[in-house]
């Protein structure tokens, strides 16, 4: 047994485990087992009926507000596990600071951090708080909303309607990010070459609507991942990454990311992936496990959320991801996230059919998706086989019409049809 995010093992009874009560009151919870080592081994205390009461002191004397434990004495009177949940009335302070869990460290947060505790304690949004611009206008979301819904009459009531203005306190920062014209950050788009030091694009959309900056995207993500074919006198549009899915990427980092930090949504571009890179991490309230698998959504934005869910570009709340892995359900290449503190990064890599391949084959297709021409000696350092079933295997995907071999003998280079 080791310690974890909301797991801490304190082999005695020191005022160091008050911090760690403020972390895990401040976020998700968490249990602090006494009498066990670093190492999760059973040390034991002298006497646990008094060790309680010296918790209970130190927690009621020390931590403010009151947080929400309770004790229990384990392992035939040895141990002490003390359970921590997450509070409603944040910040919860240990010597007027208060702290975070960093992985399995327990450290103090800083002054973003502390004041998002204080409007979360105050079940208080960013994008709630009174815009510091209160000279808006709204062009892009008339136009949307008529286009979209068929709401032709546009004014404060309907801004009202959708939580964006009140009378005592005006626009709120919902509405700053939806008006024409903000002081937010927004999307930065780049596209790579044959690596990143080759840079053929760079297009940043801000201080704009973030409905704008959604179009913008789509319209530079068409550039390079859709082309037509002709067929005959009909024209038939192919997409190289499902467009519903980068749809889905963008409208997720636009609607889960933290506003609060100066920072842009970062778009990727390669010839063989998307990068979608939202600042802000997960919001208190769901693991990278819920998210990940959908079943739980926590709506960091909901009053932009619930613009974007009337417009029709997301469907449901929370079944982004759910969606994006539907799309590629048939593809040989799946997408990839990524969680961190920080960062959400949602990879779409192009979609291929899956062409009946083998896992062997998978591996050498996934190797060559990502270069130009190959000879199999650059091949071979970077799969789990020889040179004779590479040889075998490459030959076999040619028969499949999956690859193309140029040259003869020594310089016959392998690449993906």
């Amino acid at each position: 047994m080791r310690e974890t995010r909301t797991l801490e093992f304190k082999e005695t009874i020191t005022n160091t485990f008050l911090k760690t009560v403020s972390a895990f009151s401040n976020y998700d919870g968490g249990t602090i087992v006494f009498g066990i080592d670093d190492d999760g081994k059973i040390k034991g205390l002298a006497d646990a009926k008094q060790s309680c009461l010296d918790i209970e002191n130190k927690i009621n004397d020390s931590i403010s507000p009151q947080p929400n434990y309770t004790l229990e004495i384990q392992n035939n009177d040895q141990t002490i596990k003390l359970t921590v949940k997450s509070g409603l009335q944040k910040p919860y302070l240990y010597k007027s600071k208060a702290y975070k869990r960093n992985d399995t460290a327990t450290i103090e947060v800083d002054t973003l951090e502390f004041s998002r505790l204080i409007l979360e304690g105050q079940n208080i949004r960013f994008e709630e708080l009174p815009c510091k611009d209160q000279e808006l206008s709204f062009e892009v979301l008339h136009r949307k909303l008529s286009e979209c819904i068929q709401i032709e009459n546009f004014s404060k009531d309907t801004l009202k309607t959708l939580n964006l203005y009140d009378n005592d306190n005006g626009y709120n920062n919902a509405a700053g990010l939806l008006a024409d014209k903000n002081h937010f950050p927004g999307i930065d788009m780049v596209k790579f070459g044959e690596n990143i030091s080759i840079i053929q694009k760079r297009s940043t959309f801000e201080n704009r609507s973030v409905l704008e900056e959604y179009d913008k995207s789509v319209d530079v993500f068409r550039d390079y991942y859709q082309y037509e074919v002709i067929q005959g006198i009909d024209r038939k549009k192919v997409e190289k990454i499902p467009e519903a899915a980068f749809r889905e990427a963008i409208a997720n980092a636009l609607i889960h990311r933290a506003w609060d930090v100066e920072a842009q949504i970062r778009v990727l571009m390669f010839d063989d992936r998307i990068e979608v890179i939202s600042p802000g991490g997960l919001p208190s309230g769901i693991t990278r496990e819920e998210y990940l698998s959908g079943k739980l959504s926590v709506l960091r934005n909901r009053n932009l959320a619930n613009v974007f869910y009337r417009l029709g570009f997301v469907e449901i709340f929370g079944t982004g991801i759910t969606r994006i892995k539907q799309l590629y359900e048939e593809g040989l290449m799946k997408p990839e996230f990524e969680v961190s503190e920080n960062t959400i990064k949602i990879v779409l890599p192009l979609f291929e059919k899956n062409m009946n391949l083998s896992e062997d084959e998978k591996i050498i297709y996934r190797l060559l998706s990502r270069t130009m021409l190959k000879p199999v000696s650059e091949i071979i350092p970077y799969v789990p086989f020889g040179k004779s079933k590479t040889t075998k295997l490459l030959k076999e995907m040619e028969q499949k019409g999956v690859i193309d071999i140029h040259g003869k003998g020594r310089g016959t280079k392998y690449i993906i049809r």
